[in-house]
């Protein structure tokens, strides 16, 4: 993997697990404004459209440089949607950078199989 797909992948995880944050903060406060006189939802909305944004720009630069084939990239997708998928689609990705850089060096050392 060359530098900038890793890095590609580093700023996808980066972004995802506070846009999944943001997700669920934005539904607590959609809940608080129509159960109570407090109404965040404006603040919250603009901070989740930036970080869906964010997201949505680093997941097609990562699907660019990974060549990662539709299904891959339609779950990556999926997971920007889901108030709670960030987390997964940050832990997948965390899984696949190690695997990737395990290959590397592997390939650098000359290991049959890598």
């Amino acid at each position: 993997m060359d530098i900038k797909t890793a890095s590609a992948l580093r700023r996808l995880r980066l972004v995802s697990a506070p846009e999944a944050v943001s997700f669920l903060l934005l539904l607590v406060c959609s809940v608080l404004k129509r159960t109570t006189e407090f109404n965040a939802v404006p603040v919250m909305g603009a901070i989740h459209g930036l970080l869906f944004v964010l997201y949505v720009l680093f997941w097609a630069d990562a699907w660019n440089r990974t060549k990662w084939s539709l299904g891959t990239a339609a779950f990556y997708f999926v997971m920007s949607v889901l108030p709670t998928g960030g987390f997964f689609a940050d832990k997948r990705l965390k899984r696949e950078a190690e695997d990737a850089v395990i290959a590397t060096r592997a390939r650098k050392e000359g290991v049959v199989g890598a």
